[in-house]
């Protein structure tokens, strides 16, 4: 491929984010001839301590062998050597634009510093292993783990013979729960049948003695040919083995990892618990035994402590799900496809002033980041790499490309695992099928640990920093829930950039079928499709960790960018009422009585109350939309108004407005202003039927509260005179 040595030069030799200007030489057969070119660079990087950086994957083993071969270097275990494609990604093409400003993207990003570190997640397993699923089935699998893993089985359908030496514990019975993951599962199970696997010595006198036949090899009865004879229980030589009255019984085990061979799963969610595994439910038989031989080969290896990184962080502060046990805002609820995330809105157990949110199960996390994407507050934010780290790669990777030349930038995001493989294959398909171009030059593939990970924050400040476009490249790895919130996002940035007269199609879901050439050549012409229009000045801001803080730096610089932002006095850009993290507020003004439970509903401050006379006022910049003011309110008088509102050039959305008024209702004694006109006529029309707001009492009920103490002490004092 061409390289182009000293463009590659200027352009990395950039901003201090852009890396280190370490470009000296350029080498086109680096693996094989000029294999000496890698040694001297590992020397002179081992004694120096600088990062060394080769743009090959292909020979990653290679160069790693020769580093740890070669005199005067560190071995690979004391320093990290990194690796980028360049070849399949960008080299690989058949664009007659030069590859060079997408090169040297590629290897600024690479040679960014790694995030910091975060909290780990630990899991410790023993390798106590349950294989659940018909008899046979279940014992041919345990066999093929019980080298390494203890392992019991527990029956839930005949299907063939056990093992007749009691080798291992094996459970007969339906399975009723199971919960946890790795290294700390828990099955509960009932056993119904009237032989009991555990006491059974597994003579085989009850199979012969039975004259139905009702006993198989799996030694269980089945009740339904059974006839009651009972010769098995008069030849059973195992005290209680046989107990046609026993009562159903439960039992409860705690295992580290799971087997699952049924039909059905236990998990039915997109990702299940790390150490579960279920290979049934499949129809083609070679389709099942690869399956099978995975999933053993992997818990085989599932013995011993292990770590993840704590992918996230939530700040209960921010949350906008609950506030006095009403629900707002459940999107990372509703997204999560690993049911990591559950609502912890009651109050029951709090202390004073502890907040009610969400609960997060790190364990069942699988780092997916989607709660982050669609969190609108950015309470749930995704950690590693955070969106400092992630704001920064997509930052260097625009500059770069812009300072070597490129135009029309396309941020193509794609996972680490199906996407990555995705990507490379079609680098290399170009290169022998003519009716196949390739990665074009003005797509940057960014691999991340998932898709689902970064959001409209970063999607925005991209465009801003000088995108034409932002792709997310699909494959089956992806969950329903992750393709549903991501198309929601778009929908809401895409409205707002129409909105502001930007021209072309700036986001979208790109689907990658199976591995196919008919699939392959679709994906080819999906990555072909036109610009859209950008900034015409990049914006030079960072990304920064908070979410909305983002939100606002992107959007005031596409506003002032836009090329043709609506002038009307009170422009608004409407928004999809599913993901918006930005509108209004609609009152229903013949409703609402000023009660203010929808100021201390509000989680961001959006809503707020005046001292001095009853009013409610609105920041439009601080709602998150999450609702809930619409549920606390007691009048039904509040709707959410989806929208971006654009009025004195968006400024007039960060100042606070008035939504209702209305004049004070004042004690019928003192004049003491108290309450609003509404909720006092409110409050005496529902008791003016009750017996006991009559006469003085209903008086009462128009006196501010130090009146009607007064007026209650003197007319029961006035009372006791009377009667003495």
């Amino acid at each position: 491929m061409a390289l182009a040595a000293p463009a590659l030069r200027q352009a990395l030799a950039g901003p201090a984010e852009a890396g280190p200007d370490g470009l000296d030489t350029v080498h086109t057969l680096l693996c094989r001839r000029e294999a000496p070119a890698f040694q001297r660079a590992a020397r002179e990087t081992a004694a120096s301590g600088e990062p060394l950086l080769v743009a090959c994957t292909q020979e990653q083993r290679l160069f790693l062998e020769l580093n740890d071969a070669t005199e005067g270097t560190r071995p690979t275990s004391q320093r990290p050597i990194h690796f980028v494609n360049i070849r399949e990604t960008a080299g690989w093409s058949r664009d007659s634009a030069s590859p060079t400003p997408k090169i040297a993207a590629l290897l600024a990003a690479a040679q960014l510093p790694p995030p910091e570190p975060v909290p780990t997640v630990s899991y410790r397993s023993a390798g106590r292993c349950l294989v659940v699923g018909a008899a046979a089935a279940a014992e041919r699998a345990a066999a093929m783990l019980a080298d390494r893993l203890s392992v019991s089985v527990l029956v839930t359908e005949p299907g063939g013979p056990l093992a007749q030496d009691h080798v291992r514990a094996t459970h007969h019975g339906r399975l009723l729960r199971l919960q946890g993951w790795l290294g700390a599962f828990e099955a509960e199970w009932e056993s119904r049948n009237p032989i009991d696997l555990d006491l059974c010595t597994r003579c085989n006198a009850c199979i012969d003695a039975c004259p139905e036949g009702a006993i198989g090899a799996d030694w269980q009865v089945d009740l339904a040919a059974c006839k009651s004879h009972r010769d098995c229980v008069r030849v059973c030589d195992a005290a209680g083995a046989i107990d046609f009255g026993r009562a159903p019984t439960r039992h409860t085990e705690s295992v580290d990892l799971v087997l699952d061979l049924r039909p059905e799963p236990a998990f039915t969610m997109h990702q299940p618990p790390q150490g579960y595994f279920h290979v049934g439910g499949r129809g083609d038989a070679a389709a099942a035994e690869s399956a099978l031989r995975d999933a053993v080969q992997a818990l085989r290896d599932l013995t011993g402590e292990f770590d993840k990184p704590r992918f996230f962080r939530w700040q209960a502060k921010l949350c906008a799900h609950s506030r006095n046990e009403q629900i707002g805002c459940t999107a990372c609820i509703d997204v999560c496809s690993a049911q990591a995330i559950r609502s912890d809105a009651t109050r029951k157990g709090k202390a004073p002033g502890q907040p009610a949110g969400v609960i997060v199960e790190p364990h069942l996390c699988v780092g997916c980041g989607a709660c982050s994407t669609v969190c609108p507050t950015g309470a749930m934010s995704y950690a590693y790499p955070g969106t400092v780290d992630q704001g920064r790669r997509l930052r260097t990777m625009l500059a770069t490309y812009a300072r070597a030349g490129g135009r029309d930038a396309v941020l193509l995001l794609h996972s680490e695992g199906a996407g990555s493989r995705r990507v490379e294959a079609l680098g290399r398909a170009a290169r022998l099928d003519r009716r196949l171009r390739g990665l074009p030059a003005r797509v940057l593939p960014v691999a991340l640990w998932h898709t689902a990970s970064i959001g409209l924050d970063l999607w925005l400040a991209a465009l801003a920093q000088g995108a034409s476009q932002v792709w997310v490249l699909l494959t089956d790895e992806e969950a329903p829930e992750y393709r549903a919130a991501l198309a929601a996002q778009m929908a809401v940035a895409n409205a707002v950039l129409a909105g502001l007269g930007y021209a072309g199609t700036h986001l979208r879901l790109i689907e990658a079928g199976p591995e196919t050439r008919h699939e392959q050549v679709a994906l080819d012409a999906a990555l072909r499709a036109p610009p859209a229009q950008t900034v015409a000045q990049p914006a030079a801001f960072a990304a920064q960790a908070d979410k909305r803080a983002t939100l606002e730096l992107a959007l005031e610089h596409l506003l002032a960018q836009a090329p043709a932002a609506p002038d009307v006095p009170d422009a608004a850009i409407e928004l999809p009422a599913a993901g918006s993290p930005w509108g209004g507020l609609a009152i229903d003004t013949t409703k609402c009585t000023l009660c203010l439970s929808c100021v201390g509903a509000c989680p961001s401050a959006a809503l707020a109350d005046n001292p001095e006379q009853p009013q409610l006022k609105f920041i439009e910049k601080n709602c998150v939309q999450c609702g809930l003011c619409a549920s606390t309110c007691p009048e039904g008088a509040i709707a959410l108004r989806p929208r971006l509102w654009l009025a004195d050039g968006g400024r007039a959305r960060k100042a606070p407005r008035v939504l209702a008024e209305m004049a004070p209702y004042r004690c019928v004694r003192c004049s003491k202003p108290f309450g609003t006109q509404r909720a006092i006529e409110n409050m005496i029309a529902k008791l003016a039927g009750h017996s006991a707001f009559q006469g003085a009492a209903a008086e009462r009920l128009k006196m501010c509260g130090d009146c009607r103490v007064i007026d209650l002490h003197t007319s029961t004092r006035e009372t006791r005179i009377t009667d003495l």
